[in-house]
């Protein structure tokens, strides 16, 4: 099987699919690893690394499109790279499947199959692929490192001949992966840390970091099979509104990560709440890319309000540590195909009666494949 892994045409994109530690797991199973040059210059990743993992290094985007059985990928393709794909190929790569059914319908026509990782089961035999946690536990990271830099005061308490600094007061709004790791690097530099959710067991999660817990009784909550926050009703989503700006006023940090899959973000801090926080406190939405949790959010911008609050909503978070984004994206890809790999073959096989298949695999043999996609 020949592999083949385009470096990122998006300009903001400085994340590589795979780094020369996934190549060489790949070609150590026997696949043929080709890799644009320079895919990983963004990464700290040369050319010269993927070489002496096993890699060819390639200026032949388009002739190894077309000749790759598996192409791999971190963001979703141009429509017009979908038809260079040979029939039958496999894709893997981010695909936001439920904003483009076209996207999806040119893989069809292409007969290639694609596989979404954003439709990777959270399970725990599927955890080592789950590209969607390992990009969101370095943002949540990035995250709280960014307020650390625009914010005008330090985090941590200190003791001065003159005189006691208070801790710095940071409130994450959203206890998954990003909010946990949020919470953990907060505390790690010292902050006093309030955390938010919808679900006991995350507060829960929230409080064994050290974290108080915010509880706001909103009736019945819950997750969904795939381990995120339910859509809550908009007499919920006001009662918590209500409750989470008594405790952004009294912040000097507050960490957004409120996302709906495949929906748009919940606005949970509007501008009345704004209107009430001090001069210089920072706001780091973490749900921009898709809408925000702010009012005000605008993605792919850092802007300060009239009453000097600072709103960063710059997005791809985890692509300002490229190196290590693109080391755990590469493994997860790594071990997908690792997982999936015909040994007698060489090859990764496709069965889409397979939990973790069928859970993303959006496209095979010319039709659309995945039930929630389908059209009736």
């Amino acid at each position: 099987m020949k592999i083949f892994a385009p470096k990122e045409l998006n300009a903001a994109e400085p994340r590589a699919a795979l780094d020369p530690a996934a190549v060489k797991k790949l070609t150590g199973l026997g696949a043929e690893v080709v890799v644009e040059s320079g895919i990983g210059e963004r990464s700290d990743n040369p050319d010269s690394d993927y070489e002496s993992a096993g890699a060819t290094v390639t200026n032949d985007r388009a002739g190894l499109l077309g000749s790759a059985d598996l192409v791999c990928r971190v963001n979703k393709p141009d429509v017009s790279e979908i038809s260079a794909l040979k029939d039958g190929a496999i894709h893997i790569s981010f695909l936001d499947p439920f904003n483009e059914s076209e996207l999806i319908e040119q893989f069809a026509g292409q007969k290639t199959t694609a596989i979404s990782l954003e439709m990777v089961p959270r399970t725990t035999l599927a955890q080592k692929m789950d590209a969607i946690s390992s990009q969101a536990n370095l943002a949540g990271y990035v995250s709280v490192v960014t307020a650390a830099n625009r914010l005008n005061s330090i985090f941590p308490m200190m003791m001065t001949p003159a005189g006691t600094i208070s801790p710095a007061k940071v409130f994450v709004i959203g206890v998954g992966v990003a909010g946990l790791q949020a919470i953990a690097t907060a505390k790690r530099l010292g902050a006093r840390v309030t955390a938010f959710d919808t679900r006991e067991e995350a507060l829960e999660q929230a409080e064994s970091l050290g974290a108080k817990a915010l509880r706001i009784d909103l009736g019945e909550t819950g997750s969904t099979d795939q381990g995120y926050a339910k859509e809550l009703t908009p007499e919920q989503l006001e009662t918590q509104r209500v409750e989470q700006g008594k405790i952004c006023a009294q912040s000097d940090v507050v960490i957004t990560t409120a996302k709906l899959f495949g929906r748009p973000a919940p606005v949970l801090i509007k501008e009345d709440v704004i209107a009430k926080m001090k001069p210089g406190s920072v706001i780091v939405d973490l749900a921009a890319d898709t809408g925000g949790n702010v009012a005000g959010t605008v993605l792919g911008e850092e802007k300060e309000t009239d009453n000097g609050v600072t709103i960063i909503g710059t997005g791809n978070f985890e692509g300002q540590v490229s190196k290590h984004a693109s080391q755990v994206l590469g493994s997860n890809f790594a071990n997908m195909i690792e997982h999936f790999w015909d040994d007698e073959a060489k090859a990764m096989k496709i069965d889409l009666e397979d939990e973790i298949q069928g859970g993303c695999v959006i496209t095979h043999g010319g039709e659309i494949v995945h039930e929630r996609f389908q059209k009736s």
